[in-house]
């Protein structure tokens, strides 16, 4: 049978007025090109030909055929995009590097189709990770069609065995984890592409890393944390409330916003958080898990939070100084020792760090008998295992908590030998 000499083939559905269309390879596209283009549907074209996707009448259609087909050259001579371009000759060092650019990583498009932004911190890992571990090793030089297992066996034994800038060696390593999941991320994403490659990781099992458990304070622990002469002005009430009782990582308590706090449920919805919030280029974006969630407004919270409002007045974000400012990623961390030392607690080896409010929180409720699945929904946790029903009220739970901070507040001021620093909770 000839050869079709035509660069494509247009025909309508039987059961509907909409058009299909197939490239063939005398256009001038890859095969492997042509072969993803079989028999598709106008909706499928590129968002760039967005308005060419709902052809009227064979001579729309054709002309829409036509129109892809020009972009798709385009974008094969380009080599600037991570749709349909021609990669049969790609090298795994530029390949891997298109994942380090939000406008050409493969994997932009994929978190866009699940409505889910793409995370400028993650983005910024790749970089670095592709920079310091990836360019200089001769696995780059290879093509990605012809990388087999072994080549990945060899990169991930140089890998092991390089020094990270502390001296250590990378294999063990939480980063030695971190960099063979992105190389893997980036060969899943080229077998995605090409259907019939074989991915050399197949075989290959995930390296493993245990990190180590934080600590938590205990709930006596925490409620003196709130004692007079512990948190010296209302910010630091504030803040320590906003992470202890509502669960707030550092970087969601500095983007909250006004418009966050529902004061009748009473519940806050994180819906934001600085991306590089420990960087001068830090961007507001999505919570981490890209999913807004529900947190316990607790009443000691409230009540600093409006205090807050009458000293500094009431500004873009909820945490700000009296310039307008927000509190950066260094105002809880530099603070936090001194509310341990002032507190009197004894770390007795434990490693207590900002981010332990949360584990202190989530070890308080499963300890009251709160399920798991609550917590993991409390926290925007996605790695927690969960358990069935649970026996008390969470909120409930917070409440009392409060109640017991505010008591022993209440009879602390009434104990005239001591100097205490006043917290309105009321």
């Amino acid at each position: 049978m000839a050869k079709n000499k035509k660069w494509f083939t247009v025909f309508r559905r039987s059961d509907s007025k909409s058009y299909r269309f197939s490239l063939n390879p005398t256009c001038g596209l890859l095969e492997r090109v042509c072969a993803e283009w079989y028999r598709v549907s106008f909706q499928n074209l590129p968002a760039e030909l967005a308005h060419l996707r709902n052809p009227k009448n064979k001579n729309a259609a054709e002309a829409a055929a036509q129109a892809l087909i020009l972009y798709l050259k385009k974008k094969q001579e380009e080599e600037g995009s991570a749709r349909r371009v021609s990669v049969d000759d790609i090298t795994v060092g530029d390949w891997i590097k298109k994942f380090t650019e939000l406008d050409t990583s493969p994997r932009t498009g994929i978190n866009a189709s699940k409505n889910r932004p793409f995370s400028c911190e993650t983005l910024n890992s790749y970089k670095g990770y592709y920079n310091l571990h990836i360019k200089n090793d001769p696995i780059c030089n290879l093509k990605m069609a012809e990388v087999e297992e072994e080549d990945i066996l060899e990169f991930i034994t140089r890998l092991s065995v390089s020094k990270l800038r502390d001296g250590r060696q990378m294999g063990g390593t939480r980063k030695f984890v971190l960099v063979i999941s992105f190389v893997r991320t980036a060969f899943n994403s080229f077998q995605r592409k090409n259907k019939q490659q074989t991915n050399p990781f197949q075989y290959i099992e995930k390296p493993s890393y245990y990190k180590t458990i934080r600590d938590a304070l205990t709930e006596d622990e925490m409620v003196k944390l709130f004692m007079p002469g512990v948190l010296t002005d209302t910010m630091e009430l504030a803040v320590c409330a906003a992470i202890f009782l509502s669960g707030l990582r550092r970087a969601e308590v500095s983007a909250l916003r006004p418009e966050d706090l529902d004061w009748k449920t009473p519940k806050i919805t994180v819906c934001q958080s600085w991306q590089l919030f420990n960087s001068k280029n830090k961007v507001l974006g999505p919570t981490k898990g890209k999913k807004e969630r529900k947190a316990p407004f607790d009443p000691i919270l409230q009540a600093a939070i409006k205090k807050l409002w009458q000293e500094n007045g009431e500004h873009e974000y909820v945490f700000c100084l009296k310039d307008g400012k927000t509190i950066g990623s260094s105002w809880i961390k530099g603070r936090f020792p001194k509310w341990l030392k002032r507190a009197g607690i004894e770390l007795g080896g434990r490693n207590i760090v900002p981010h332990s409010s949360r584990h202190s929180l989530a070890s308080l409720l499963e300890t009251k008998g709160v399920s798991l699945r609550y917590i993991q929904n409390l926290l925007g946790h996605s790695d927690l295992k969960t358990t069935k029903g649970y026996l008390h009220s969470p909120e409930k739970i917070i409440r009392d908590i409060g109640k017991t901070i505010s008591e022993e507040i209440q009879s602390a001021e009434h104990k005239p030998e001591e100097k205490i620093i006043e917290f309105k909770v009321s």
